[in-house]
């Protein structure tokens, strides 16, 4: 039901946190109806006499909603009778007027004072339950070796092989700090700046008087940004804080950090300064970096470097960085007070990223610490006023654009244009027989989807007289749902044919669209021509060395194609791009913060980004844009895309926060521009709790410390300590990495049953993750004969993505050796690699509480998990492909909601590696009985049995903690490796899981 406006301000509790009284409801005495909650098991279901029929009392319902509202601590009412099932309607719509909220499950009927998910858990009758069996002998053999780990426990360490730490390096610190030999004072430290600076002045004073730079600064003058150059500087150092808000093409991504950097120079300050330009993207970091070495007659890394995720550019007189925007929160975790930095510039604000959102909330109490820190925020649109009030009220200086005339062509003016038809068929886009349900969602249905919801009332009030009765009856079986590939291929025919040179920019909504449209034009026979067509495609996944691809000239009478998402939309400039295809679409992740569940599915875009596209043609030269979609629809569009914090989990952003030391995450948040819903917060509390990152008092625990110094979700860095410390870190090295770049499985159109044949040859257990570790593997085998190319040609595999993973793998052993987790050896960490069933523990540590059971009928099975009941399985997982799975759970990377819920990148998991490797066990009710997640799994046990798992689950806890706790004494991983305690507890783990193989548990 819809929110009511009179329903008071409430939190969402999840079931299992809530206790009897907040939950059950007491009818009036005189009720002939009982509604019972569906957690008590005392009362029985009501049956009807068969051949009755009988309606809800709404005059009684009334009654006791009335009386719910008015009692202060009971949240809902539940009832099971079948006529109130039957007359939920009526119900609710009674509920709704009163200001409740009401959802109907299975067979159960709630209403309630907040507001309720899609599914709970504790009204399933079929909620997991399993009955785990040891056999007698691996049982006793258990039991042996355990008792011989407890007894040698007693045995502690050896204090010679014991080691402190005082902190935790990070591994980005030598891009923003160079330690050299600190002088003898401060005065000769001054001595040795103020030489350097003289030499960066004879520098730039000798640039500037050459030929090259003489051309070089006459151009730059021609941008709009120079014009303002006097009144920028002068409101830099008169105020702590500006916005400028700066038009495309005025060139401030470019000129301001110049401004600044060559005004330090000038006033023999260069190598007092350090000026740091945040990007959100790593691409335009990159690129922007390189322009303005360029423009400075400098090579990249003497003034001017960049950091991004794995590789970066800097010299000792490095005074301009530019980065990512994580980078640079990498950097605070570090530093704080952001020590020797002078000057913070932060570019493309208006994009609101949460590490943009969450950066600024840190600046904003950095600069009462730092008087002398000066902030710069720049932004492509007018929205200024916005950030200026956060900051204050901050100056705010405007700076006109320029850009070449661009005209623009919405669908209707395309249509009548180029005589082309549509009809509800030739819309469809071709995504191949594997993306089958992405084809059919596009076939036209009386329901409609969210995205011709938004703009239905749009096309019903658009008047279309002008145009041709042929372009207005196209018009009238427009679909919105499609991206149109028919349509584009058309257009750039038309395009290559009929207009004059210049490059084409695609703007696309993700890879399935990006790779589909590219199969498509390849075996076109003009696109399909290398000779005719540079046909290339830009995504955030790409390696770099792929990405810069699209700035390369083409040859001579070789037109330019890319295929872009909106990371092409700001701060990068491609010079001969002439002309640009919108399809008005974005990829955008919204999180529905009550079923914790993000959604992934295409949405309009705002204004903004569409006023964004359209620019891109303009940059260089006159150009057009052909916009996909009807005037009226853009007009229809938001202004301004909804900031990131407001529609994504917040699970990472809260890590972050707590190793700050920042305080009450919600109270921080709360702080923000705009503050993020106060159950997504909770929700991300609730789960660093759950995997042990946050302690129950919301402190940030050792396991917590040591995950926010990984540059990666908290799970996949859980993954990588206990593969360390359990010597199976290569394969989990590569899971981890392989789960942070492009799934390297390749599938296309035309030889689908072949590529997921050949990738079933990597799966043999079930794993989707198992199966990426021996791709990997081959490809490193295949590599090492020079026999790459045909192994990927014959398995199906993208040469990219392997070779992200490898250089990911390097990453992060480096980050983990950094961090004091392991000494180097990779033998020791690697001496159970090959322990398939080991690794498939470590993942179920990792992934935990993604998990979901296992439900098998006759012919196939179904499977559940504990936030959405019942999910599918994306069709490119190897565990989709069988019809039983000999297994009791599965565990899951992420899940997604796009017309259902679906599980990416799952591996099945036993009962004892569930238990073992899972997240806290509790005893339950009678002896032999362990609960997990609050009572959603249970297990079912002899009370030996679950003796030993309480047990040997402490101790491995236990064994973690000593191995990783930040300030108490911690062995060196070799020393830590070959100590006899460990080496009984890990082989007991290690046999405990292998079990399953022989006994099923």
């Amino acid at each position: 039901m819809k929110d009511h406006h009179r329903l008071p301000p409430s939190l969402y509790v999840p079931p299992h946190q809530r206790r009897r009284s907040d939950y059950t409801f007491h009818p009036l005495p005189l009720s002939p109806v009982r509604y019972v909650s569906a957690y008590d098991d005392r009362v029985s279901e009501d049956r009807e006499p068969q051949g009755t029929f009988h309606c809800a009392n709404l005059d009684e319902w009334n009654r006791n909603l009335s009386m719910l509202l008015q009692d202060s601590v009971k949240q809902e009412v539940v009832s099971r009778e079948k006529k109130d099932r039957r007359d939920f309607d009526k119900l609710a719509a009674l509920a709704t007027t009163l200001g409740l909220y009401s959802h109907a499950y299975a067979k159960v009927v709630v209403f309630s004072k907040i507001p309720l998910p899609n599914y709970r858990f504790d009204l399933d009758d079929k909620k997991p339950q399993r009955e785990v069996n040891l056999h007698t002998d691996f049982l006793l053999r258990v039991e042996a070796y355990l008792r011989e780990y407890l007894s040698k426990k007693s045995d502690r360490f050896p204090a010679n092989s014991l080691a402190r730490t005082s902190r935790i390096s990070s591994p980005d610190e030598w891009l923003f700090e160079q330690p050299e030999p600190m002088p003898a004072s401060k005065n000769t430290l001054d001595k040795i700046l103020w030489r350097r600076s003289l030499q960066l002045r004879d520098r730039q004073e000798y640039w500037e008087a050459s030929v090259e730079g003489r051309r070089m600064v006459k151009s730059r003058r021609s941008l709009p940004a120079s014009k303002q150059r006097d009144s920028v500087l002068t409101a830099i150092s008169q105020n702590q804080v500006i916005v400028i808000s700066g038009e495309t093409g005025c060139g401030k991504t470019t000129q301001i950090p110049q401004f600044i950097l060559e005004s330090e120079i000038e006033a023999n300050r260069g190598a007092f300064c350090s000026i740091i330009c945040t990007q959100p993207r790593r691409i335009s970091a990159m690129s922007v970096s390189e322009r303005v070495a360029y423009e400075r007659g400098e090579q990249l890394g003497e003034s001017v470097g960049y950091k991004v995720r794995l590789e970066g550019v800097r010299g000792r007189d490095t005074r301009l960085l530019f980065c990512t925007t994580g980078i640079l929160l990498r950097r605070l975790l570090v530093d704080r007070n952001l020590r020797g930095v002078t000057h913070v510039i932060v570019d493309e604000i208006h994009e609101r990223g949460m590490n943009e959102d969450f950066l600024l909330i840190i600046l904003k109490e950095l600069l009462s610490r730092r008087p002398e820190l000066k902030l710069v925020l720049m932004s492509a649109t007018l929205d200024a006023e916005l950030f200026s009030s956060y900051f204050g009220g901050a100056g705010v200086i405007h700076i006109p654009g320029f850009t070449y005339p661009v005209r623009s062509h919405f669908l209707e003016d395309i249509l009548e244009m180029t005589r082309y038809r549509l009809t509800p068929y030739n819309q469809i886009d071709d995504y191949g027989q594997e993306r089958m349900w992405k084809m059919n969602k596009q076939i036209p249905k009386k329901r409609k989807s969210q995205i011709a919801f938004v703009v239905e009332d749009a096309l019903g009030a658009a008047d279309f007289k002008e145009f041709s009765p042929e372009t207005q009856e196209s018009l009238s079986c427009w679909n919105p749902d499609c991206i149109g590939f028919n349509l584009i291929e058309f257009l750039l025919c038309d395009i290559c044919e009929n207009e004059g040179p210049g490059g084409i920019l695609v703007f696309m909504t993700g890879w399935d669209d990006i790779s589909s449209l590219k199969e498509k034009l390849q075996i076109h026979p003009i696109f399909g021509n290398p000779d005719r067509v540079m046909l290339l495609a830009c995504h955030g996944s790409m390696a770099s060395f792929e990405q810069r691809l699209i700035f390369e000239e083409p040859a001579s009478g070789v037109r330019k194609i890319i295929l872009a998402t909106n990371i092409a939309e700001t701060s990068i400039t491609i010079n001969d791009v002439a002309f640009v295809i919108d399809c008005g679409k974005a990829k955008e992740t919204s999180y529905d913060a009550l079923n914790n569940t993000p959604c992934l599915l295409p949405s309009w875009i705002s204004k903004v980004s569409a006023q964004q596209r359209r620019g891109r043609a303009g940059r260089v030269r006159p150009g057009q844009c052909y916009h996909l979609y009807p005037k009226c629809v853009y007009e229809a569009f938001t202004e301004y895309q909804l900031p990131e914090i407001l529609r994504t989990p917040l699970q990472s952003l809260c890590l972050q926060i707590k190793s700050l030391n920042l305080g009450s995450i919600s109270e921080f948040l709360s702080r923000a521009l705009q503050s993020p819903e106060l159950l997504a917060v909770q929700k991300a509390i609730e789960y660093l709790k759950i995997i042990g990152a946050l302690d129950e008092n919301e402190y940030l625990t050792t396991l917590g410390r040591y995950l926010s110094k990984l540059p990666m979700e908290p799970k996949l860095g859980k993954m990588l300590i206990l593969g360390a410390i359990l010597g199976c870190l290569d394969p989990i090295l590569t899971v981890v990495a392989g789960l942070s770049v492009r799934d390297p499985f390749l599938t296309p159109q035309d030889k689908k049953d072949l590529a997921e044949a050949a990738k079933f040859q990597f799966s043999r257990d079930h794993s989707d993750h198992l199966a990426l570790v021996r791709a990997y593997e081959g490809w490193r085998n295949a590599e090492e004969e020079s026999a790459v190319y045909d192994y990927c040609w014959k398995n199906f595999l993208s040469i990219q993505s392997l070779r992200a993973i490898d250089s990911l793998r390097k990453e992060f052993f480096s980050l983990l050796k950094d961090t004091g987790l392991i000494d180097g050896n990779k033998s020791i960490c690697n001496s159970e690699g090959n322990d398939a069933n080991l690794t498939r523990a470590v993942i179920c540590y990792g992934m935990y509480p993604g998990i979901c059971s296992v439900v098998h009928n006759e012919r196939s099975f179904s499977l559940k998990t504990m936030e959405d009941g019942q999910v599918l399985l994306y069709s490119n997982s190897v565990n989709a492909r069988e019809t039983k799975i000999p297994y009791p759970w599965l565990v899951f990377n992420e899940k997604i909601k796009v017309n259902s819920v679906f599980l990416r990148d799952s591996t099945a998991v036993s009962d004892s590696t569930l238990i073992l490797f899972g997240g806290s066990i509790s005893k339950g009710d009678i002896d032999g009985h362990l609960k997990m997640l609050g009572g959603y799994l249970e297990f079912f046990m002899k009370p030996a049995v679950a003796e030993i798992c309480q047990t040997l689950k402490k101790e491995l806890d236990e064994l973690i903690q000593n191995k990783i706790w930040l300030g108490n004494p911690h062995l060196s991983c070799d020393t830590f490796k070959k100590h006899s305690s460990y080496l009984i507890l890990k082989w007991t783990c290690k046999h405990t899981v292998n079990s399953y193989q022989l006994y099923g548990c």
